[in-house]
């Protein structure tokens, strides 16, 4: 089930947190409980990714995201993630996620999160996002426009993010039927 106690909480935390650049980073802080589990008895991959849901969509709130989003009646949604898994997270323990935008290109904007327990980075990943309206994909030009930022310098992306674009871009749409 989604975590929409716990997303409730944290938008209503970001809400009294102060806005932040668009570079700027939200850092939020959580702890693993029984049902985020996998039968290693360790944070479960599938539910990380809806945990990052939990920094993500706050960082968009207080970058001013949201009220845009929702005055155009345009939603976001994720068209690509990569993702890396280094250090176990088990139950109970607490562990601080950090989310930041670092940049966009004609179609996506792409924001960096990690999962970390104390000074230890246990996952990293990189989601692709779109805005989305009734004509399809927003390119991100616009939405930087209607959020008041049109002028903000573009966040050049780290060449290994260009390279995973370059790499998404060359890879087969819809997949080979196999069996």
């Amino acid at each position: 089930m989604y975590p929409f106690i716990r997303m409730a909480k944290e938008l209503w935390l970001a809400g009294r947190q102060p806005a932040l650049p668009l570079d700027g980073t939200h850092i939020s802080h959580h702890r693993c409980w029984p049902w985020d589990l996998d039968f290693w008895m360790e944070l479960n991959n599938g539910r990380t990714l809806t945990l990052y849901d939990l920094g993500r969509i706050p960082l968009a709130r207080r970058t001013g995201m949201i009220p845009v989003l929702r005055g155009n009646r345009w939603g976001l949604t994720i068209a690509g993630s990569v993702v890396r898994y280094r250090k176990r997270i088990t139950m109970f323990q607490r562990f601080e996620t950090r989310s930041r935008m670092i940049g966009w290109d004609h179609r996506f904007i792409y924001i960096e999160q990690s999962m970390w327990r104390g000074e230890t980075c246990c996952g990293q990943a990189v989601f692709r996002g779109a805005v989305t309206g009734g004509a399809g994909i927003v390119p991100p030009a616009e939405v930087m426009a209607a959020m008041g930022v049109a002028d903000h310098p573009a966040m050049t992306l780290p060449q290994w993010v260009t390279a995973w674009i370059a790499a998404e871009d060359s890879r087969p749409w819809p997949p080979e039927r196999t069996g």
